[in-house]
């Protein structure tokens, strides 16, 4: 029997993770994902398993490429209409962080169909498909199972013209830093799943949550943008630290400038932080060293907080940053022109926080 129930609901109180905070650990999925098997050499594959890139890109052999990737999670609002708009926005940015043009998604959909209501998942699916008309996209088809705990997410497909593709380890040493969001995504989702986030501070979260990072398409067309990545789950330092290791360079980072939600700091003051925090900083924090000056206990909240459809990471030539600062400008995103750090040569450390 599946439950017919459609009052208002909590999702959140169904699902043990939120958001891309329920990202498996950096070294435990280096573990899951370790093969002894010898694959076969696939020219065509541009982007694959051999990199930790958004997305997977496949060469179409016409001057263009084929992007493919998946996203999915479990609830980090309440709103089943709200969480199918955030996981699908967070789904098509793998798309925009190549550079790409999303073309169409497939829906994946678990639901605790015994538990909550079917008709709350459609209001999952038809958030979903919110995102994805913001997006110019179709949500055409997907698939379904009866699962523990509510999940959703999308299979999208894009495309990208070969000269506009964004990798996340092809960064160069000066390369400037900028990136297109505020960070703090998971401290205040998880001051909304305990009751304590401020209604403002709750709408502020929400258009966040949603905003899509379209302007990755328009970024792949600028030569002197050499890398970029969405930062989402393992938080700004865990997809630095991939584009700096990656890229066979380390990072400098000026802490002052790394542009944090207006009104984070009285909830950082409450202790309120994702359980996947602490697990990020075990993961990395080897590889990160503080300059004197930094608000440690700060920066250990804020740098490894798990981020959900967060913002475009972008590492650019000097030459290259006033066109980039231009377009941010134009497309509502001059509150984030200003570099948050840079591209240096590999040292002991991956990246260092000034």
């Amino acid at each position: 029997m599946y439950r017919m129930n459609t009052e208002p609901i909590k999702l959140t109180s169904f699902s043990h993770g939120a958001g891309c905070g329920c990202k498996i650990a950096p070294k435990v999925l280096e573990e899951i994902l370790h093969t002894n098997l010898v694959l076969p050499d696939n020219k065509n594959l541009l982007v694959g398993n051999h990199s930790n890139d958004d997305a997977a890109v496949y060469d179409l052999g016409n001057g263009t490429a084929l992007i493919s990737t998946t996203d999915f999670f479990t609830p980090i609002v309440d709103d089943p209409f709200l969480f199918g708009k955030v996981a699908a926005a967070n789904a098509i940015s793998d798309v925009y962080a190549m550079g790409g043009k999303p073309l169409l998604a497939i829906a994946i959909l678990g639901w605790p169909v015994e538990k909550i209501a079917a008709a709350h998942a459609q209001r999952v699916v038809e958030g979903g498909r919110t995102s994805c008309a913001a997006a110019g996209i179709p949500l055409a088809g997907g698939h379904s199972i009866d699962s523990p705990e509510p999940i959703f997410g999308l299979a999208v497909t894009g495309i990208v013209p070969l000269e506009n593709l964004k990798k996340n380890n092809t960064a160069q040493i000066d390369d400037v830093l900028l990136l297109t969001k505020p960070l703090g995504v998971g401290i205040l989702a998880t001051a909304e799943k305990r009751g304590v986030l401020q209604e403002a501070d709750r709408i502020t979260l929400h258009q966040q949550l949603t905003q899509l990072n379209s302007i990755g398409e328009k970024l792949g067309k600028i030569k002197g943008v050499n890398a970029m990545t969405d930062v989402t789950g393992f938080g700004l330092m865990g997809h630095l630290l991939e584009m700096a290791s990656g890229s066979g360079c380390s990072a400098s980072i000026d802490y002052a400038n790394v542009p944090l939600i207006e009104g984070l700091q009285s909830y950082i003051s409450q202790r309120i932080s994702p359980d996947a925090t602490p697990r990020n900083w075990n993961a990395y924090s080897s590889k990160i060293k503080f300059e004197k000056g930094v608000n440690v206990m700060e920066a250990f909240t804020v740098l490894p907080d798990p981020q959900t459809n967060g913002g475009l990471l972008i590492s650019c030539t000097p030459s290259a940053l006033i066109e980039v600062q231009q377009l941010l400008n134009e497309n509502g995103l001059g509150t984030h022109i200003n570099p948050i750090g840079k591209m240096i040569a590999k040292s002991e450390f991956g990246v260092y926080i000034n």
